[in-house]
């Protein structure tokens, strides 16, 4: 029986771009960083949100063979640019502070924040291209 989700993955160009961009300026915390030598230097990167314990984010870089074939492997690296593959959904309690807060730490936003029927909502992305969202609920 499942019990909770624990991990989400996102797929990065460079794990150490990554680790800074969602530590340095989004904020998350660093989790887990390991290499593991038994599997071809595999390197395990996770973040979370401070606060929220059961569940990270792992940054994975995209596999070579045999995992991917090497055209496969350009496919994503080229989708994941381009914003369509995935990503993230924070919520906070202030849109518009979170926005400010994120945008004076250096995160490039591809929308400012706008009412919506869910809520307040803003956008950005990571160096990768992975996009993300800010979610405010509506007031009840």
């Amino acid at each position: 029986m499942l019990k909770q989700l624990s991990h989400s993955c996102i797929w990065v160009h460079d794990q150490d771009e990554a680790l800074a961009f969602y530590t340095d300026k989004v904020g998350l915390e660093l989790r887990q960083d390991v290499t593991l030598p038994e599997l071809g230097e595999f390197r395990w990167v996770t973040v979370g949100v401070p606060g929220q314990p059961a569940v990270a984010i792992a940054l994975v870089t995209v596999p070579p063979a045999p995992v991917f074939e090497e055209e496969t492997r350009e496919q994503i690296l080229a989708l994941v640019a381009k914003g369509v593959i995935g990503g993230l959904i924070f919520a906070t309690d202030d849109c518009r502070a979170s926005y400010e807060e994120l945008k004076g730490r250096g995160v490039e936003f591809t929308q400012e924040p706008t009412e919506v029927p869910y809520g307040i909502d803003a956008g950005f992305r990571d160096p990768s291209g992975n996009q993300s969202r800010l979610v405010q609920a509506p007031a009840p």
